[in-house]
C-alpha cells in the first residue's frame, strides 16, 4: 500500500514547461516594459508616470469627443478625420511608450517629455483658445452656446493640461533628479 501523498507534493515534481527560445524583441520588450527598478523609482516618478497616462487618456477622450462634434455638425471628411485620428493615434502610442521608459530611469525620456509634450504639447493645447480670444471674443462668449460636448471637452482639457504641468514638476523634483542620475550610472 502506497502512503498518502500531499497534492502539493505532485505539483513541485511536476515537469516545468521549456521557456519560449529568446529573440531580441522578446527579451527587450519585457525590460522595456515590465522589469523591476533598480533603484525603485520614487513616488515623484511613479507619480509623474501616472499623471503622463491621465494625460494621454484625456488626450484621447477629446479626440473622441472633437470627433463625435464634426460628425454631429457635419464638418468631417473621412480622410480628415481618419489622417487625424493616424497622427494623434501616432503621437499617443509615443507618449506612452517614452512615459514607459522614464518610469524606468531613462533621463532622455524625461526630458523628452518636458520638451516635446511638456512645452510643446501644452502650446498646442492652449493656441485654439488664445486665439480665439485674440480674435475678440470675450472670456463670457465661451458660456453663451455651450453644449454638452463643449463642456466635457473644456473639462477633459483643463485635466489634460493639470496632468501635464503637475507630471513636468514632478520629474524634477530634488529625489526624481537624484533617482535619474543613479539610473544614468547603474
Amino acid at each position: 500500500m502506497r502512503p498518502a501523498m500531499n497534492q502539493n507534493a505532485d505539483l513541485h515534481h511536476a515537469p516545468r514547461p521549456r521557456p519560449l527560445p529568446h529573440t531580441k524583441e522578446s527579451r527587450l520588450l519585457p525590460r522595456m516594459l515590465l522589469g523591476p527598478d533598480e533603484p525603485p523609482a520614487p513616488t515623484a516618478v511613479r507619480a509623474a508616470f501616472a499623471l503622463w497616462l491621465t494625460a494621454v487618456a484625456a488626450g484621447v477622450f477629446e479626440t473622441v469627443l472633437a470627433v463625435a462634434g464634426a460628425v454631429a455638425e457635419g464638418d468631417a471628411s473621412g480622410g480628415g478625420i481618419a489622417g487625424g485620428l493616424v497622427l494623434r493615434m501616432a503621437v499617443f502610442s509615443a507618449a506612452v511608450l517614452v512615459a514607459v521608459r522614464m518610469r524606468r530611469g531613462a533621463n532622455w525620456a524625461r526630458l523628452t517629455l518636458a520638451g516635446g509634450l511638456g512645452v510643446l504639447g501644452t502650446l498646442s493645447l492652449v493656441i485654439g483658445p488664445v486665439e480665439w480670444l485674440a480674435d475678440g471674443h470675450s472670456p463670457g462668449d465661451v458660456f453663451r452656446d455651450l453644449n454638452v460636448l463643449d463642456v466635457l471637452f473644456g473639462a477633459s482639457r483643463v485635466l489634460h493640461l493639470a496632468a501635464v504641468l503637475t507630471a513636468v514638476a514632478l520629474m524634477f523634483r530634488p529625489a526624481a533628479n537624484a533617482w535619474f542620475r543613479a539610473a544614468r550610472h547603474a
